[in-house]
């Protein structure tokens, strides 16, 4: 019996696409994976069954008899699997295990709160939520969804955008009290600006000056974090500045925990919030599609 944390259907998908486009390179780019991930899911499958199933002696991949073979069971099953979901969309409630991956701010202020109504709309599907800012590899990780901030990198992923947020400065008044408040840019330098210590799209943060040309302030202070929550309570402690999705921090700053800062020199940019997937279309399992419209409906950024 097959371990239960093989996903079959899923290399068998993956294995004919390379079988019918001769190459990893297409197969990854129809698949929306990268070359790396597509060689690694045909290896492993190999070392699983025991035989060579693609020969690499050439620049265009050839199927051994073995591959061969198994390419025609494969499209068989594929097909089977097809009509089997068509048949449970049709009469059947999503089922299964769900396995959803969140940036920390959106899981504890949105998704968390969520979730009890999904799972009492459909009884028949288990939930799995991790909770992290890194940025993960969803086959690897085995995730069906995960939900993002911010511009997205990989482009072998399907996204369904949820809404967008303008980004604000904030403060805490403790922190004003005790330090000023910033009146202009250059009041910044004397400030202890918050960084979040993962790789970002820029190196400092975006305003516009007096003249309203785009300039970029970089940050000085003396704590970096890794999530966007950490930031928001470090915030709400006094530590310093940072600059958060307004949605965030919205409810601190109607109760006056936080302050926000320089407003008119704010270029009003957004960060998005998308939730990414692999597969698409007669591919996508039902459960995932049911969570993807789900969120589509309730989610206010």
């Amino acid at each position: 019996m097959a371990r239960p944390d093989i996903n079959r259907s899923g290399e068998i998908e993956v294995f004919v696409r390379v079988a019918e486009t001769g190459s990893f390179s297409a197969a990854a780019r129809a698949l929306r994976m990268t070359p790396s991930a597509v060689s690694k899911l045909i290896a492993r499958l190999e070392a699983r069954l025991g035989a060579r199933l693609v020969s690499r002696s050439t620049r265009k991949l050839q199927l051994t008899p073995e591959g061969v073979a198994f390419h025609d069971s494969g499209l068989r099953i594929l097909a089977d699997l097809d009509a089997a979901e068509r048949e449970a969309a049709a009469g059947a409630a999503p089922r299964g295990r769900l396995r959803v991956n969140s940036y920390v701010p959106f899981g504890q202020h949105r998704l968390m709160a969520l979730l009890p109504r999904f799972l009492e709309r459909y009884p028949e599907i288990f939930v799995e939520a991790v909770l992290t800012d890194s940025v993960i590899d969803l086959l690897e990780e085995r995730a069906d969804v995960a939900i993002r901030a911010g511009p997205l990198r990989e482009s072998r992923l399907v996204a369904r955008k949820l809404g967008q947020s303008r980004m604000v400065l904030v403060a805490s008044p403790a922190y004003l009290d005790a330090r000023g408040t910033p009146r202009a840019l250059p009041d910044l330098a004397r400030h202890n600006m918050l960084a979040f210590g993962f790789a970002r799209h820029i190196d400092g943060w975006p305003f516009l000056d007096a003249a309203g040309k785009s300039i970029i302030v970089p940050i000085v202070g003396n704590m970096s974090l890794t999530d966007g929550e950490a930031m928001r309570l470090t915030t709400l402690a006094g530590v310093g500045i940072a600059r958060l999705a307004r949605w965030h921090v919205e409810p601190d700053i109607a109760a006056g925990r936080l302050v926000p800062l320089l407003e008119e020199f704010n270029p009003g940019d957004e960060e998005p919030t998308h939730a990414v997937y692999v597969g698409q279309g007669k591919y996508l399992p039902a459960r995932v599609r049911a969570f993807l419209d789900f969120l589509a409906e309730t989610v206010r950024l």
